[in-house]
């Protein structure tokens, strides 16, 4: 259809969030690797214009909050100017055996420097 899926945005989330934590200094294998894992329990998205085949999209990336043991991050996804979508993911922190965690000093320390101002309008209403 020349469009992107909408299923597209969900996976460009996943690629943002995952530079924010290697940008953060804490790559998501390695903290898997650990034994911990931070899988998405809720998530949301908001459309405004469609992806079309091939163009080149932005996905910005904060954390819209951070408590003890759950984590939310915001996303804008955007062409040139365009914003096609914004949206949110909220994790958990687990063991292997899903057993809830606290989120772990180093990986608190990594994502704290991306939290987004509160009161900062990073999603759109």
């Amino acid at each position: 259809m020349g469009v992107a899926h909408h299923s597209s945005y969900l996976l460009w989330f996943e690629l943002g969030r995952t530079g924010l934590m290697r940008e953060g200094g804490r790559s998501y294998r390695a903290m898997e690797e650990s034994g911990l894992l931070l899988p998405v329990v809720e998530c949301q998205v908001k459309f405004f214009a469609g992806a079309e085949y091939d163009d080149l999209v932005r996905v910005e990336t904060g954390v819209a909050e951070l408590r003890s043991r759950v984590v939310i991050f915001a996303y804008r996804v955007t062409r040139d100017s365009t914003l096609l979508a914004s949206g949110w993911t909220k994790h958990a922190c687990v063991d292997p055996d899903h057993r809830v965690l606290r989120i772990p000093a180093d990986v608190t320390h990594a994502i704290a420097p991306f939290r987004i101002p509160e009161g900062a309008a990073f999603l759109p209403r």
